[in-house]
């Protein structure tokens, strides 16, 4: 079989509280920290949701760049002080989504009319009346289908509303639309063929990254202030740093995947959220957390609300970092660039800074991840087999379900023990520091299409699969070559996945031809608290949420 087979079968697995302006003490004295009570973010205009939030035009939410310049707490805030109504910012959002999307292509089903309802009730949560998204995979609104990126799931309305759905509403959210994902969340980019492919609002030449790209998209475009996603292999971080978001990755076990469905990729996957500013993420974070009934197990939970952590010294932290990868020869100068800017810039506001040794092996990590991967695909299309009586599905995902179903049991043990292995060696790195710290990608982002698989391995994959030949796909050395290959350019992320670690990843970093490149710091397990303080640190050194794309 040609080698590139699989070339694109893989890579992502897919309210109120402190001000953001609040200085940051306790560091260094250095130039960045004596200026940030400066460098403020516009959005910092609204501290909590009843301080008397004020934006262009005395505060009211007239025009759709108004409505661009607040943050979903900002908007929480406007609408508790009744300067305007949910209906009013629901047609902003819908305004702004009309223009946006015949470009982006950034949205699936839409659910126009029930939000108008929802929007013209009585509204109550932290997030009451905000306009939002929900990501089309594995998050269910009963009556409205979830199509997980397939064309065969698209029509099918949920019977239940998932966990993490219910806790959005009941915080007062107004979903209008799901948003895109590759098929089963398989893919680093957006480009499903039941949808087409997603565009990134800075350069619609390129990928917004996956699975969750569909929200980054619209997030960055400004069309909400935040949408909800998950992330498997990276799919939060991955399109965070294509378009310029937080994103979040939250520890194992602290977010519901329930009710219908259980932890995905054997507690790989957690939902969480994109947005533009750390308070939305802690405070919509705060919202997802809690015990679930359903679950096999509780994570501790943070002993207190993450949005009290905005603004809050970190304290002076170790931060090691490294930019190299055992998947790729090189990592890509403005990447390198990404974390050593950062790296600065954390060494400035008073944190000990150093190149880290790490121990894990990054090939052993994708093989272990990948292994799982696989058969978690065949799992997936035997479950649309299940409910459609077919398997009508993209030629890549049958690829991944053929290997994944040819996989013996033995060996998919052997690679989630090997998931243990990894986490104790980064356990040893998080022994020397709080933080690591490494690029999010390994390159920008990439041109629509670069993934795809060309026509002739496509026509031996199909001769393949006709032979039902799953198992003579796995012997073929070159694939398995091929596919660690694909994750050349995003080898950091899968790492806290598999580890069950919290990671986030900030648009610190524009390259000369002003595209995102996000940095990603890992935490320990039960870091999230400190993510987001230091996360809060950097946002108020080098603000970005008055950064958006040209459109």
């Amino acid at each position: 079989m040609d080698a590139c087979v699989l070339r694109s079968v893989v890579g992502g697995v897919s309210a109120a509280g402190s001000p953001v302006g609040r200085a940051v003490t306790g560091c260094a004295a250095s130039s960045t920290s004596r200026n940030i009570r400066a460098n403020t973010s516009r959005f910092a205009a609204s501290e909590s949701t009843t301080s008397g939030a004020v934006g262009p035009g005395g505060g009211r939410v007239t025009e759709v760049e108004d409505y661009r310049r607040f943050d979903a707490t900002g908007l929480a805030a406007l609408v508790a002080q009744r300067q305007v109504g949910a209906a009013e910012l629901l047609e902003q959002a819908l305004q702004h989504s009309e223009r946006t999307e015949p470009v982006l292509n950034a949205l699936t089903h839409r659910m126009t009319d029930w939000a108008r309802r929802r929007a013209a009730g009585e509204l109550t949560g932290p997030f009451a009346g905000v306009p939002f998204l929900l990501k089309d995979l594995g998050q269910d609104l009963a009556g409205h289908p979830t199509s997980d990126g397939c064309a065969a799931l698209s029509a099918r309305p949920a019977l239940t509303t998932s966990a993490v759905v219910q806790r959005l509403l009941d915080a007062g959210l107004v979903p209008f639309a799901k948003t895109s994902t590759p098929e089963l969340g398989a893919k680093a980019v957006t480009e499903p063929e039941a949808f087409g492919p997603t565009r990134n609002p800075w350069d619609t030449a390129r990928t917004p990254g996956g699975s969750s790209g569909g929200s980054a998209a619209a997030v960055a475009a400004g069309v909400v202030p935040a949408a909800s996603g998950s992330d498997g292999g990276g799919s939060l971080r991955i399109p965070a740093a294509c378009c310029g978001l937080v994103g979040l990755k939250p520890g194992r076990g602290l977010v519901p995947s329930g009710p219908d469905r259980d932890e995905g990729v054997f507690g790989a996957s957690t939902p969480g959220v994109l947005t533009r500013s750390v308070r939305d993420t802690a405070a919509l974070l705060d919202v997802l957390i809690a015990p679930d009934r359903t679950a096999r197990y509780r994570s501790r939970l943070p002993d207190r609300p993450l949005l009290n952590e905005v603004g809050v010294d970190p304290g002076r932290l170790r931060v090691g970092y490294t930019t190299s990868s055992g998947l790729v020869d090189a990592v890509h100068p403005e990447a390198v660039a990404a974390v050593t800017d950062a790296a600065a810039l954390l060494a400035d506001l008073g944190h000990h800074v150093e190149e880290a040794r790490t121990t894990y092996d990054d090939r052993a990590v994708a093989r272990d991840f990948l292994t799982v991967w696989f058969v978690n695909a065949g799992h997936q299309v035997n479950g649309i087999r299940a409910i459609t009586g077919g398997e009508d599905v993209e030629l890549d995902t049958r690829i991944m379900a053929a290997i994944g179903r040819a996989t013996p049991a033995p060996e998919l043990m052997a690679a989630l023990e090997g998931w243990h292995t990894h986490a104790a060696a980064l356990a040893e790195v998080h022994s020397r520091y709080d933080l690591l710290l490494t690029p999010t990608l390994a390159q920008p982002p990439l041109t629509i299409g670069a993934l795809a698989t060309p026509p002739a391995a496509r026509r031996a994959a199909r001769a393949i699969l006709a032979a039902r030949g799953g198992r003579l796909v796995r012997a073929m050395g070159q694939v398995q070559e091929m596919v660690l290959a694909n994750l050349g350019w995003v080898p950091f992320t899968q790492l806290a996945n598999i580890t069950g670690r919290p990671a986030v990843s900030l648009p610190l970093h524009w390259t000369a031809e002003g595209l995102p490149l996000g940095v990603q710091l890992i935490g320990d397990l039960g870091a999230e608290p400190l993510l987001v303080r230091v996360a809060s640190q950097l946002e108020q050194a080098r603000p970005w949420f008055d950064r958006l794309p040209p459109l």
